[in-house]
């Protein structure tokens, strides 16, 4: 019990003298039940210029002048967006889209529905191509599944059977 009471009035002399030096004034007014203090003690001191200093606007700068940037990455990107460059200069496709229309065996039967394709859709670029053992068409080409969506909407209607593939498109 001793221990206990010890502890206690230890505790009480730690927490009153660890208090702040600063003191702030509250005050509670029963009249209108509104709560008050005076923190300017706490706010920051702003230090005034002299009378003779100059303001940022009344300095006179070179236009011409340059400022070099301390701790910027500048040329390890450059570094990097080089090599990124090189590598897209190499590129001869881009992954994106396009709608299949006729996939087959029978090359005249693939040449008969392009020529259908290319009159149902005549704003739509057309191809055959032969991918062992099929001849397949194929219309369009389109960077994202958005764009062939209303392309192939149109095509729908003549082809039901056709369907929107991933492919790479050639790079001019």
């Amino acid at each position: 019990m001793r221990k206990l009471l010890l502890f206690v009035v230890v505790a009480g002399l730690l927490i009153t003298g660890c208090k702040s030096g600063q003191q702030t004034q509250k005050s509670t007014s029963a009249q209108d039940g509104k709560y008050s203090e005076d923190l300017s003690a706490l706010r920051p001191k702003v230090e005034e210029l002299p009378a003779n200093a100059a303001t940022p606007d009344q300095v006179k700068r070179d236009p011409k002048a340059s400022v070099e940037a301390k701790f910027t990455v500048n040329k390890q990107l450059d570094a990097v967006l080089d090599s990124i460059d090189q590598i897209n200069l190499n590129a001869r496709f881009v992954e994106g889209f396009t709608i299949q229309v006729y996939s087959g065996k029978n090359r005249e039967e693939a040449l008969n529905v392009k020529k259908q394709l290319t009159l149902s859709a005549p704003n739509l670029t057309t191809e055959v191509q032969y991918e062992q053992p099929n001849f397949k068409v194929k219309s369009g080409k389109y960077f994202t599944r958005l764009e062939a969506q209303k392309d192939f909407e149109q095509i729908k209607k003549y082809f039901p059977t056709a369907i929107v593939v991933p492919g790479q498109i050639v790079i001019n």
